[in-house]
C-alpha cells in the first residue's frame, strides 16, 4: 500500500509514524481511526448480543443470572446505539468520502474534525466506566425512575452520552459547512451524489436534535446526583416528561442512523446498475423531507403513556406520512435496477439485501403506527424485531455494502470477491433467521427484555439463537478476509467498480494526501453512465474516459 496506482504518494504512505496518525488533520485518516473505534464497539456489542441469545435458548437460567442478563442487554444496546450505529456511517464514510465526492481537499474545519474524534473516544470511555462502579440497567432508553434507582452506573452512561453528543454536533456542523462552501466548480446541488444529500440531511438532524438528548442526560445526571425532582415522581418529577425529551431526540436519531444508509444504497444502485438513479431529484429531496418529518413523530413511541387521544391520532397520521418519502426511495431504487444492467458484485448484494430487510422494517413500522395494533404489540418482541430490521437490516447491512465498496479506495487492496459473496449470504440468512421469528413471538404476546419465558416460545428463541450464530459467522468472515486483503490482497485499480463519482475518477487509489492534484471541474451528474455506456470492459478504461470527459 506504499504506492498508489499512479506511482505517487498516498495518504497512507506519506508519513507512517504513530504521531502523524494521532495528530492528523487529514479527513481520510480520521475516518480510518473512526472505523477502528466503531468496529471495536460493534465487536463488543455483538459479543454481548450472542451471550444474550445463548441465555435465551431455554427458559430459566442458562449461562447468567437475571441481573447479569439485564446488564448484558443494556450494555449491548448502549454500545450498539451510541458508540456504533449513530456515529458509524457519518463518522467513518462521511469523513472519508464526503470531501472526495465534492472535489474538496478536506472538510471545512480539520482541527474540529480531529477534536470530534477524541471527544467521541472520551465519551465512549466514560460510558464504559460505568462497568467499574456498579450496575448498568434499564436499556438504552434510561427510563426513569427505574434507571436512576439501580446504582450509580447510570451517572457514567449519561455523562458518556452527553460527551459523545458534542462529537455528533461538531461533525454535523463540519459537514454542513463543507457541502455548502467547498464543492468543486460545476458541482451544483442537482449533480451531487445522493450519498452527499443523505449525509447533508443527517448533519442537519445531528445539529438540531442532539442538544436535546444532551440536555436530557444532563438533567438525569443532576436528578440522580443532587436528588432534584425533575423526572422521578418520588421527588416531585414527571417520568412522562423524560419520555418526551428522550424521544424528541431519539426518533430523529433513527434517521441519523438510517439516512446515511439510504445514501450508500443510492450510490451502489447507480454504480452497479450502470444507470442514472431513477427520480434523482425525488430521491435527493426525500432525504430532506425525512429529516424534517422525523422531528414530528416522537409521540408514536408514547401511545400507552397516557397522552391525549388527539395527540396519539396526530402522531399516528404523521407516522403514515413519513412512509411516503421512504417509499419514494425504494420505488426508485427498484426502477433503477429494472432500467439498468445489474452487476452482482459484493457491495450490490448488500444493497439488494437492504431493499428486502429495510422494507420489512419499514412496513412493520407503519403497522406500529396504527393505534389499535400498537396497543397490542407494545413492549413485545415484535418491536424488537422491527427495530433490528430497521437498524441492523437497514444501517448495518448498508454500511457493510459501503465498506466493501470503498475498501479498495481506503486501502488500495481488493478483498476476496468469492468470500465476500459467501459472507453476504451468511449475513442475510443469519439476520432473517435471528429476527423474523421474533415478529411471530411478539404477535403471540412474548414481552421484550424478559429474562424468562413460557416454554411455548422456546422454539422461536432457538431459531433466533441459531440465526445469531450464522450472522456472527458471516461478520467474523468479513473481518477475516478484509484484514487478510491488507496483507495479500490484489492491488486495486484506479476505479475497480467503474463508478462515476469524483473519488473514483479524479484521484489516485488510495487517494493523494491532499485528495486532488488539481481541483476537479464537474460537467455532469454523478450517475450519467450514458457518457461511457459502451466502455465498461474494465474499470481502468472507464476511469480514463470519464476523467477526460469531465475536465
Amino acid at each position: 500500500m506504499s504506492e498508489s496506482a499512479s506511482g505517487t504518494i498516498n495518504y497512507l504512505s506519506h508519513d507512517k509514524s504513530i504521531k502523524s496518525w494521532l495528530l492528523t488533520l487529514d479527513h481520510k485518516r480520521i475516518g480510518i481511526m473512526y472505523l477502528i473505534a466503531v468496529s471495536l464497539a460493534f465487536l463488543a456489542g455483538g459479543i454481548l448480543a450472542l451471550l444474550v441469545r445463548i441465555e435465551l435458548m431455554a427458559p430459566g437460567e442458562t449461562i447468567m443470572s437475571a441481573d447479569a442478563y439485564n446488564q448484558a442487554f443494556t450494555l449491548h444496546a448502549v454500545l450498539m446505539i451510541f458508540t456504533f450505529i449513530i456515529p458509524a456511517v457519518p463518522a467513518v464514510m462521511g469523513n472519508f468520502v464526503l470531501p472526495l465526492q465534492i472535489g474538496a481537499k478536506d472538510v471545512a474545519f480539520p482541527r474540529l474534525n480531529l477534536a470530534s474524534f477524541y471527544i467521541y473516544v472520551l465519551g465512549a470511555l466514560i460510558a464504559l466506566g460505568a462497568l467499574l462502579v456498579g450496575r448498568v440497567d434499564g436499556g438504552w432508553t434510561f427510563y426513569t425512575p427505574y434507571s436512576t434507582s439501580v446504582g450509580d452506573g447510570i451517572l457514567f452512561v449519561t455523562t458518556g452520552v452527553f460527551v459523545m453528543g458534542f462529537s455528533s454536533i461538531l461533525t454535523g456542523l463540519n459537514f454542513i459547512v463543507t457541502v455548502h462552501k467547498m464543492r468543486a466548480p460545476g458541482l451544483t446541488w442537482n449533480r451531487l451524489p445522493l450519498f452527499i444529500w443523505s449525509i447533508y440531511a443527517t448533519a442537519i438532524v445531528q445539529v438540531l436534535a442532539t442538544p436535546v438528548i444532551g440536555i436530557t442526560m444532563l438533567l438525569l445526571f443532576l436528578e440522580k446526583f443532587l436528588h432534584i425532582g425533575i423526572f422521578d415522581p418520588a421527588l416531585g418529577g414527571d417520568p412522562v416528561l423524560f419520555q418526551h425529551f428522550f424521544w424528541f431526540y431519539s426518533h430523529p436519531a433513527v434517521y441519523i442512523m438510517i439516512l446515511p444508509a439510504f445514501g450508500i444504497v443510492s450510490d451502489l444502485m447507480g454504480t452497479f446498475s450502470r444507470h442514472q438513479v431513477s427520480g434523482y431529484k425525488f430521491v435527493a429531496l426525500s432525504s430532506v423531507a425525512i429529516a424534517f418529518l422525523g422531528f414530528l413523530v416522537w409521540g408514536h413511541h408514547m401511545f400507552v403513556s397516557g397522552q391525549s387521544a388527539t395527540s396519539s391520532v396526530v402522531f399516528s397520521l404523521i407516522t403514515y406520512l413519513i412512509g411516503i418519502p421512504t417509499g419514494v426511495k425504494v420505488i426508485n431504487w427498484v426502477s433503477t435496477m429494472y432500467k439498468g444492467s445489474v452487476q452482482l458484485k459484493t457491495p450490490m448484494l448488500y444493497a439488494i439485501a437492504f431493499l428486502f430487510t429495510f422494507s420489512i422494517g419499514g412496513f412493520t413500522g407503519i403497522m406500529l403506527g396504527v393505534l389499535a395494533i400498537d396497543i397490542h404489540l407494545h413492549d413485545t418482541y415484535f418491536v424488537v424485531a422491527h427495530f433490528h430490521y430497521v437498524m441492523m437490516g437497514g444501517n448495518v447491512i448498508a454500511a457493510l455494502g459501503g465498506l466493501h465498496y470503498w475498501w479498495p479506495k481506503m486501502t488500495g487492496k481488493m478483498f476476496n470477491e468469492k468470500l465476500g459473496k459467501i459472507a453476504a449470504g451468511l449475513v442475510f440468512f443469519g439476520f432473517n433467521l435471528t429476527f423474523f421469528p421474533q415478529f411471530i413471538m411478539g404477535a403471540q404476546g412474548m414481552p421484550r427484555r424478559y429474562y424468562d419465558y413460557l416454554p411455548e416460545f422456546q422454539g422461536y428463541h432457538l431459531l433466533s439463537t441459531y440465526g445469531s450464530w450464522v450472522l456472527g459467522a458471516g461478520l467474523f468472515l468479513i473481518l477475516g478476509y478484509l484484514i487478510a486483503s491488507l496483507v495479500n490482497g490484489k492491488k486495486a485499480g484506479l476505479n475497480p467498480w467503474g463508478a462515476l463519482t469524483l473519488e473514483w475518477t479524479h484521484t489516485t487509489t488510495p487517494p493523494h494526501p491532499h485528495n486532488f492534484l488539481e481541483t476537479p471541474i464537474v460537467t455532469r451528474g454523478a450517475y450519467d453512465f450514458h457518457l461511457a455506456k459502451d466502455l465498461f470492459a474494465s474499470g481502468e478504461e472507464v476511469s480514463e474516459v470519464v476523467t477526460s470527459t469531465t475536465h
